[in-house]
Parts: structure tokens; sequence; C-alpha cells
């Protein structure tokens, strides 16, 4: 039933909308931004590691496929594999899906290549770094009233899942603001917030400067909150002019930043009576966050090469 409601009513209409949204950002000459990013930044790696790497880029879903870049490093004879998830924050649909895909890659395999993998990076101090270098420059000319942090949203359940207490996510106050719980450690919307303390403490925010809100919400099912089309009417109704706005879910622009945010986002907005919404640009293939990917397979490579001694006692 599930299958065949997807199948005659979800995806016709979701694919000839997306379509429509994505010609609204296409470049005839590089194609999707999310494609065109994340080439510049494999290919940026593989030049600041040198010889001796091989980097390649792939998709969860789409091309370059994990299937086709991970027979090209099989081919390419590579002793060890390190697989970096761009996702900062961590969750079962973006971390864990791409996973689920690479050790499916991987069972194949005749001969298994020794494989580590990055972890999640939301409070890395370089990539934390790397969003303070890309946002100043826009921020610096933008003379924004407020910035709003605006995450990807997963559905309420997703979070309360993941705590086997039950008497925690979502349900004690500030919950995601306790950072010695090893509950928040592992929740996806704590890990946002982290993120977002961090970024507004390295780019000298005040308390009253900035704001944390969760796009692309689809449904009517309860997803993270606050929900960004929400924040922007509520910023708008406290006076709120020129709103500068950051997703630091995403590591190159794509669908949910260009369009979701620079185009809807600016036209609700606009439309509310504001006089300017500048997304910030994503961290793409900036100098500073291709410095910081290397940092990171360097630091994953150091540490599987050398893994800490475990105590017995």
């Amino acid at each position: 039933m599930r299958w065949l409601v997807l199948e005659s009513a979800i995806l016709p209409v979701r694919s000839r909308r997306s379509a429509a949204l994505y010609r609204s950002i296409w470049d005839d000459n590089v194609g999707s931004p999310l494609l065109h990013h994340t080439r510049n930044l494999a290919e940026s790696v593989d030049e600041s590691l040198g010889a001796g790497w091989v980097v390649r880029g792939a998709m969860r879903y789409g091309e370059p496929s994990i299937q086709s870049a991970w027979e090209s490093l099989r081919a390419s004879h590579v002793r060890q594999i390190v697989v970096v998830p761009l996702y900062p924050q961590e969750t079962s649909s973006t971390i864990g899906s791409v996973l689920d895909e690479i050790h499916r890659q991987a069972s194949q395999d005749w001969v298994p290549t020794p494989m580590s993998v990055v972890p999640r990076f939301y409070d890395n101090a370089q990539f934390i770094e790397a969003w303070r270098t890309v946002a100043s420059e826009t921020l610096a000319v933008a003379n924004a009233d407020h910035v709003l942090f605006s995450f990807h949203s997963i559905p309420q359940r997703h979070i309360t899942k993941a705590d086997d207490t039950r008497a925690h996510c979502l349900v004690t106050e500030g919950c995601c603001e306790l950072k010695d719980s090893p509950i928040s450690a592992g929740c996806y919307r704590a890990q946002c917030v982290r993120t977002a303390n961090q970024l507004a403490g390295e780019l000298d925010l005040s308390e009253d400067a900035w704001s944390i809100s969760f796009q692309s919400r689809l449904g009517r099912i309860p997803w993270v909150q606050p929900y960004t089309d929400v924040e922007l009417d509520r910023l708008r109704a406290q006076g709120v002019r020129r709103l500068a706005v950051m997703c630091p879910a995403f590591v190159c622009d794509n669908l949910e930043t260009v369009e979701e945010i620079g185009i809807r986002a600016r036209r609700q907005w606009l439309n509310a009576g504001g006089h300017e919404l500048i997304l910030v640009p994503s961290l793409n293939a900036h100098p500073s966050w291709v410095e910081a990917v290397v940092g990171l397979v360097k630091g994953q490579v150091a540490a599987s090469n050398n893994p800490e001694p475990v105590d017995t006692h």
C-alpha cells in the first residue's frame, strides 16, 4: 500500500515540483550548484593532499554515485580508504544512509580495503573557523540587523526515537543546551544548537543578534522547530529589516540554500516588508574549507593508524 501511494501519487507530483525548482537555479555551464561545488571541492582537496592520494566525490542519490566512486578507488589500487560524509551534524537519514551504502559496496569486494570514516564534525574547530572566514566576508558588507542560522529539519520522531529514556529530548526544557549530556551529544538538534552557538561566538554576535531555525519540512507531521518560515515572520514583527541567513547544515550550496532561502525565503521577507535578506554563501570550495577537509582526512588517517590503547583494567 505504501509503495502504491508513493509511486502513484507522491513521486509524480514531487518530481515535477522538484524539476521546476531545479530549473530556477540551474546553470547551463556547470549544472546544479551542489554537483559543481562538490566537484570543485574534490579537485581542490586532491590537489592539496598531493601525490599518493586519490580523491573522488560521490552523491548518495545521483551521479557520480557512491558505487562508481568506490569502483574508481578500487581500480586505482588504493591501500586505505577514508570516507568523508559531508554532513556536519549526524542523522540516520544522512550519514547513516551514506554508510549503509558504502558498507554495501564494500561487502561485494573479494579483497576488502581498510576503511575509516571521518566522524561528525559539527563542532570541529577547523569547520567552525572555515564558516567564520566565509561568513565574515559577507557580513562585513551586509550591514545586517540579525543573523539567522537555518538548519535542515528532520521529523521530531527521529529525535525522540534516539532518546531511549523518553524523558530528555524535546521534553526537558533547554535539553539541547546541556553540553555534558550523553543523550544531547547524539541528538541532531543539539548538534545544530552547538554549531550555531560556536559560530555566534566566533562572529562576535550579541545574544539578541542571532537565532536558530529549521527549514525544508514536508507533510503534516511535526518537524524540528522553530520553522524557518515562521521565524522569518517573527523577526519581521520584531522590527528586523536587514536579515542575513547562514545554513551551517550544508557545506555546499544546493537547492535548499540557493532556491529555498535565496529565492523563496527572500520573497517572503520582502513581501512582509523586510528591506533585504542576504544569503551567506556556503563553504563550497573556499580555501579555508579545503584546508579544513584536508585536516579532517589527515587526522582520521593518523587516528586509524595509531589508535589509542584500550584500558583493560
